[in-house]
């Protein structure tokens, strides 16, 4: 038995020794591991944050310096004594050409006659101004607003729909008139929809009898964008009305002006008549 735990001691001091010693290693290993860990985490770089930068561009700065001098070009308002430019092309309240001067020169001049300076030509070059006086600025810039205003204005021309039946009476037809009337004089296409009665006979031509009755009330005015023609299997007519251009509105007036004078002519030629037989 003693030869027995003798052979067996020096075994467990063998495996008490490798435990100690790996506990030992572990240790030291966890120790070195986790510094490298740290230094690791803090040398890696940082992600950068993203930052919104608008791109340089040229494109839009010209674009907006061209609205910017369109606008004062359209713009008219007296400049005063701030004149920007050393040597101006300037004006006279007579529209009459007095040449490149020096910005005093046109100064002197305000202070003598009493005048205010108005741009005329911004972008010219040299820029363009003239001496005015304050009525003559007034009329100007109500000038330029009725100019404004006539101008046609640019988009799609939107459509009104109206939908009644044949047998509408007559005064019904003068209101309905009266809103297609309306709409036409605000430059919109009135598309009018007309449905025949049920149970009833009518005469084939009535629906357009209602479209030139309605036409009738809009004298110079409007005209037919469209004739009415039948839609859903003739169980219904349609047309398009719409204001006259500028050129029907001149011929109109044209055909209404020789209208007009030959009855004139008609009666002075009947007169004269009379008194040679006289």
């Amino acid at each position: 038995m003693a030869a027995v735990f003798l052979k067996k001691l020096p075994l467990r001091t063998m495996t008490t020794g490798n435990s100690c010693l790996r506990r030992c290693l572990g240790k030291y290993t966890v120790q070195t591991m986790a510094p490298a860990q740290l230094a690791r985490t803090a040398s890696a770089p940082r992600p950068a944050y993203l930052i919104h930068a608008k791109a340089f561009s040229t494109v839009e700065d010209t674009q907006a310096e061209r609205k910017k001098k369109e606008k004062n070009e359209i713009d008219f308002s007296n400049v005063g004594r701030k004149i920007s430019e050393r040597i101006i092309h300037l004006f006279d309240e007579q529209g009459n050409d007095l040449g490149n001067l020096h910005r005093a020169e046109v100064i002197r001049l305000m202070d003598e006659r009493d005048l205010r300076l108005v741009k005329r030509k911004p972008s010219a070059e040299p820029p363009e101004y003239q001496l005015m006086t304050g009525p003559q600025i007034h009329e100007e810039r109500l000038r330029q607003r009725e100019k404004e205003k006539a101008r046609p204005k640019s988009g799609p021309t939107l459509t009104k729909e109206l939908t009644f039946s044949s047998n509408i009476g007559q005064h019904d037809l003068n209101t309905k008139s009266k809103q297609i009337q309306q709409w036409i004089e605000k430059k919109y296409k009135v598309q009018v929809t007309v449905k025949k009665a049920k149970n009833t006979e009518e005469p084939e031509n009535k629906t357009e009898e209602i479209f030139n009755q309605i036409l009738q009330t809009m004298p110079g005015i409007a005209t037919f964008s469209s004739r009415p023609q039948p839609i859903k299997g003739g169980k219904a007519v349609m047309c398009v009305f719409r204001h006259l251009s500028k050129k029907e509105e001149t011929a109109y007036r044209e055909t209404q002006q020789t209208q007009e004078g030959e009855p004139l002519s008609k009666k002075n030629g009947n007169t004269e008549s009379d008194v040679l037989h006289q």
